[in-house]
């Protein structure tokens, strides 16, 4: 986004920062853990979506000398606090899950180290990012698991705030579809772009036929026709005459597409037009694509619901404090523990177990201690899901820009085959496999 991202966060943040400073507590070492307490929507499965541009935010998280005037003029922190965010550099490491791989409840999607003052305040950006971009990434994987394989358009950005656009592009991209309408997405992340042309330029001429030569003329017989602004049938018609049986698609953008879909590739074959292809895009959401998995449909355009999460906007993870030191320098486990949102404490490994490829738990390994969770040999037959994401503050690179895009979307593609069926369901239902949590031994 450029620029410096310090203050795309809360108030409070801050405010404890300041009195940290102020009784001592703020250089305590601490570990703070992101994750979600259930999946959103009762679905059977989440994507972690969003690490990539978090890397990048991290990286801009400075406090320049317009953001440290706002929070003095603001008088939102005392003149020592002002001096430490001037120097606020994060130095200490993150550890997660890879973007585009799958989560269920309870899932250490992040695992943030440093001292209280400099972890803190990554607060709100963390959760900022991920909730939006893990809600667009597990509505998208659903669309795209409903699709199967039929090509997914994304061109959902009229929905959406104009930045948030960007972002829900790229996770619906991660997540399986092919393409998006938004330039800005295409030129920042690498994604595939498409689009040709909306009703104004059929209702721009004085007839659909002077449109769709227009259009032909401009963008060649490949181009895909929108062929019901009028009548659909006599847009078909009309369609095949001006371009010939060569055309590379028409759209549907209206009607009950079941039905007009079935008519309208019947009246294609009729006029030989066998090899030209129907793209659907009328508020699609997964249930609507999976109601289309027997029409005659080749590809399929979703606005609204991607960009909002289909119903679910956002992911609803939390970031908690888990473990930190005490007035000694030994580590405390800590976890909130109300009825409703108490939490886990301890740092905590992940893996998946498989058995023949197939998932069969998210097994969480938690240690009452603080020592480093040396667990893989322990647990040969499953999959760790934990990498070094930030080490001494430096975020690793390999995630970011247009190339971690592709290396995400590649990643989601393998993970998600190790579902079992029953995670394909798209009803709400509990999650498609469980988390299980073991305690390892403090003397380790």
């Amino acid at each position: 986004m450029g620029g410096s991202t310090a203050l795309l966060t809360d108030r409070y943040e801050l405010t404890m920062v300041d009195a940290a400073l102020r009784d001592g507590t703020a250089h305590r070492r601490c570990v703070f853990e992101l994750f979600g307490r259930r999946l959103p929507g009762a679905r059977r499965f989440g994507v972690v979506g969003g690490t990539g541009r978090l890397l990048s935010l991290i990286r801009d998280f400075r406090f320049g000398d317009d953001e440290l005037r706002y929070l003095r003029d603001e008088m939102v922190v005392d003149a020592a606090t002002l001096d430490f965010l001037e120097g606020y550099r994060f130095t200490g490491s993150v550890t997660g899950y890879r973007e585009g791989e799958l989560y269920f409840p309870g899932s250490p999607i992040l695992t943030i180290e440093g001292t209280f003052a400099e972890a803190v305040v990554l607060e709100t950006l963390a959760l900022s990012v991920l909730n939006h971009d893990s809600a667009v990434a597990t509505a998208a994987a659903r669309m795209s698991i409903a699709a199967g394989d039929r090509p997914l358009a994304e061109m959902g950005s009229r929905r959406a705030a104009e930045a948030s656009a960007v972002a829900a592009a790229r996770a619906a991209y991660i997540a399986g579809f092919g393409a998006t309408s938004n330039l800005e997405a295409g030129r920042c992340w690498g994604i595939p772009t498409m689009g040709t042309a909306a009703h104004a330029w059929t209702l721009l001429h004085d007839t659909e036929e002077d449109a769709f030569r227009a259009q032909i003329e401009a963008l060649g017989v490949d181009t895909t026709l929108l062929v019901d602004t009028y009548d659909i049938r006599t847009g078909v018609e009309t369609a095949i005459r001006v371009a010939g049986t060569g055309l590379g698609g028409v759209r549907l953008d209206s009607g009950d597409l079941p039905t007009v879909a079935a008519e309208v590739r019947i009246q294609l074959d009729e006029l030989g037009a066998t090899g030209t292809r129907i793209t659907v895009t009328s508020d699609l959401d997964e249930y609507a694509i999976a109601a289309l998995a027997a029409s005659p449909v080749d590809a399929y355009g979703v606005g609204t619901s991607v960009v909002t999460g289909s119903g679910t906007p956002t992911a609803g993870m939390v970031y908690k404090l888990v473990a930190r030191q005490d007035s000694d320098g030994g580590w405390v486990a800590v976890a909130k523990a109300s009825t409703d949102k108490g939490s886990k404490g301890g740092r905590k490994a992940a893996f998946r177990t498989l058995d023949a490829g197939t998932a069969t738990s998210e097994l969480i390994v938690v240690s009452d201690g603080f020592e480093e969770l040396e667990t893989g040999a322990a647990h040969p037959d499953a999959r760790p899901l934990q990498v070094p994401l930030v080490v001494d503050g430096e975020p690793d690179a390999a995630y970011e820009g247009a190339s971690g895009v592709q290396a995400a979307r590649a990643h989601h593609s393998r993970v998600r085959e190790e579902l079992p069926v029953r995670g394909l369901a798209l009803s709400r239902s509990d999650p498609a496999i469980p988390t299980v949590y073991t305690d390892v031994a403090p003397n380790r």
